[in-house]
């Protein structure tokens, strides 16, 4: 049997760093450890490949090839998965598709042979038997969780890792939170289950030299949803895992911010090698974060919060949402100030939408408030916003137009290098000892940024004036100096392209269109309010 396994381009937006992995010398974040784990769970003694359309093109002679295509996929490739689909069928392809872009909305795709939806542990033992017996079936879904202690290790030598700039990981699945608007819990549950450590360390060693690697990221919806565990078993496992390397790379992850409240965890975490922090802030309006039940960011000083974050040895990339019920025009300028405030120099803001499976999605869909021809870019909405559309437009706008520009984010970097307090380096492995590769990779990737940034960059008079301010008072940090100037860059170039594009528009309709939705939205909704 030969299997195909194909990765859909992922589309220009905030999180793809196109310019940062350009100078990294790298061509794509991370691989596609979802379709790499497929693969490791398939019978050994199938043919497979994998594609990952982020790297390479997809022939026609790999559809011939192919006797199944296997396509999985998030929420933000539907676009490209939709077009990859009709290639497949165009070429007589057969097509298998999983992951969380299919499991809440496989209807809309058509073209699809087979679904095997919900967590592959579950559902692709199902079809692989009656495949098996030559009876497969359109479905396969299933409400078990699985056993993640099952789960092997992906099959990392169906890439080559060395085009990507972050290696990846997973440690956990599911979250103990219900942000109505977040779908992790209807895809993986309230109750977070976690591997062992000695499977983590496994993926770490079947990853090879990690040296060629930026970061690791553990691709956790919230590493923290079990901190016994985490305490006790992996965090434990990890420190002891690095005394026993010469050089060890850095963590990156993704959890809350009441991580701020236990001064051990941080501690542990920090000795583990974990530096690069995602936090979903969302809104520092307390009454949105109440009306969508993001309970864990309430009842606390948020800047407090993630300045705690920061001068404890994390550096906190956060993300932000504008377009809740509850906002008024006034919360632009506030998430401006509040960014700012933190020293956040990576701050990610989203409109806000509605993901299939959530409870927003389904209560958007009670009150006439959903809109379905949508691209899941972050500029973008699927819902009607109480807020008038043109205002949030602006809005949305404003916010960017102020967070990208080069000297807000000198501003917010010098910031975060006066807070930043730990007695670890910054970003790049600045301790002995160095091979002569390393010697070259980071003198090219610092000789490329000079290039790219502080020559020809638009910003390079800011870029220079941040690199001369961190020499007189943190040179210690002057790697997180040059790396925030790759940010500067980063952020300038996303900037003009949203701009170009007109992805500030935030509905993919036309706005006349989306503006007499809206009106028909609130006549409903108000009929819908009790008298």
């Amino acid at each position: 049997m030969n299997i195909l396994l194909v990765y859909p381009k992922m589309p220009y937006a905030f999180w793809s760093m196109s310019n940062l992995l350009r100078i990294s010398g790298k061509r794509a974040s991370y691989p596609p450890i979802g379709l790499l784990t497929v693969a490791a769970m398939l019978p050994k003694e199938w043919n497979k490949r994998l594609i990952d359309l982020n790297l390479n093109k997809l022939a026609d002679e790999d559809l011939k090839w192919a006797d199944y295509v296997f396509i999985g996929a998030m929420n933000v490739q539907a676009t490209a998965a939709r077009a990859l689909i009709r290639r497949c069928k165009a070429a007589g392809a057969k097509v298998v598709a999983g992951g969380p872009l299919f499991t809440h909305e496989y209807a809309a795709f058509p073209g699809v042979d087979h679904f095997v939806l919900n967590e592959a542990e579950v559902t692709l033992p199902r079809f692989l038997a009656d495949l098996a017996e030559g009876c497969p079936k359109p479905i396969y879904t299933s409400p078990e969780m699985a056993d993640v202690h099952t789960t092997p290790v992906p099959l990392w030598e169906l890439v080559d890792l060395s085009q990507y700039g972050f290696a990846i990981v997973q440690y956990s699945r599911g979250c103990p939170y219900q942000c109505d608007f977040c779908d992790v819990t209807a895809l993986f549950g309230r109750r977070p289950r976690t591997k062992t450590s000695a499977q983590i360390i496994a993926e770490l060693e079947a990853l090879g030299d990690l040296d060629r690697f930026d970061l690791v990221v553990f691709a956790d919806d919230n590493l923290i949803g079990n901190k016994k565990l985490l305490k006790t078993d992996l965090l434990p496992a990890l420190i002891e895992w690095r005394r026993h390397k010469q050089r060890a790379v850095g963590f990156a992850t993704q959890l809350t911010v009441n991580l701020a409240d236990d001064p051990e965890l941080m501690q542990l975490m920090l000795d583990a090698g974990f530096r690069h922090i995602f936090v979903g802030v969302e809104t520092p309006d307390e009454d949105s974060l109440i009306a969508c039940k993001k309970r864990q960011n309430t009842r606390r000083d948020l800047l407090d919060s993630i300045r705690q974050l920061h001068r404890s040895g994390f550096i906190v990339t956060a993300g932000f949402i504008v377009g809740f019920d509850t906002d008024t025009p006034a919360i632009f300028q506030r998430q401006i100030d509040f960014i700012q405030d933190c020293g956040i120099v990576i701050a990610g803001v989203s409109v806000l939408k509605a993901p299939p499976g959530t409870e927003l999605y389904d209560r958007m869909k009670r009150e006439g408030r959903l809109i379905y021809e949508f691209d899941f870019h972050e500029s973008q909405t699927n819902i009607v916003p109480k807020m008038d559309a043109r205002t949030l437009s602006a809005g949305y706008k404003q916010i960017l137009t102020h967070l990208c520009a080069p000297e807000h984010v000198f501003e917010r970097a010098t910031a975060f290098l006066q807070d930043y307090r730990t007695q670890y380096l910054g970003q790049l492995p600045l301790t002995a000892p160095w091979t002569l590769t390393l010697v070259r990779r980071y003198l090219g990737i610092i000789g490329r940024i000079i290039y790219s940034v502080g020559l020809k960059g638009p910003q390079r008079a800011h870029f220079w004036r941040l690199i001369r301010w961190t020499a007189v008072n943190r040179r210690d940090l002057i790697d997180l100096a040059f790396f925030f100037g790759v940010w500067m860059y980063e952020l300038q170039e996303m900037y003009k392209s949203y701009d170009a594009s007109g992805h500030f528009d935030i509905y993919k309709v036309p706005m006349a269109l989306a503006e007499r939705t809206q009106t028909a939205a609130i006549s409903r909704v108000a009929s819908l309010s009790p008298s």
